[in-house]
């Protein structure tokens, strides 16, 4: 393991450093409960808008129920140096139709593996940001990203 070498801890800088580690991920872990297990799984963004995360989800995934009786979830991002980035965040069902279809539009897989923005298995879940946090390499010490970069 390398020696810690400091870094510019102020809130910019942090939440600029955060915001990279989010950028470099494109297949962060996002943990859920299942009853009173948890569930940790790779998932792939389909929009992310500074740290509130899309991610599109089969209504006929365990993942859908898992959310449905309990919306809290943590996403965790790490880069190659891993840098570290943590979000709690809630999940809520976009059901705004500009925004479905901005998604639709955007996504390829998507529309290749669904066919229809009007497939009733098609669910976006918005991953609205309560904390974020950011940890350098293998620190163990998280720094707080300012709540106004969210």
């Amino acid at each position: 393991m390398s020696t810690q070498q400091s870094f510019d801890t102020s809130p910019e800088s942090i939440a600029k450093l955060a915001h990279g580690v989010v950028a470099a991920d494109r297949f962060p872990h996002m943990a859920t409960i299942d009853g009173d297990r948890p569930r940790v799984r790779p998932v792939s963004p389909v929009k992310t808008d500074g740290f509130t995360v899309y991610v599109a989800n089969l209504k006929s995934y365990h993942k859908t129920i898992e959310l449905a009786a309990n919306p809290h979830v943590e996403l965790c991002y790490l880069n190659d140096d891993h840098d570290q980035v943590r979000i709690e965040a809630t999940a809520e069902v976009v059901t705004d139709r500009a925004l479905l279809e901005e998604i639709w539009n955007a996504n390829p897989l998507l529309r290749k593996y669904l066919g229809s923005i009007d497939n009733p298995e098609l669910i976006v879940y918005r991953l609205r940001p309560e904390r974020v946090r950011f940890m350098k390499e293998w620190a163990l010490d998280y720094h707080e990203v300012p709540r106004e970069s969210y």
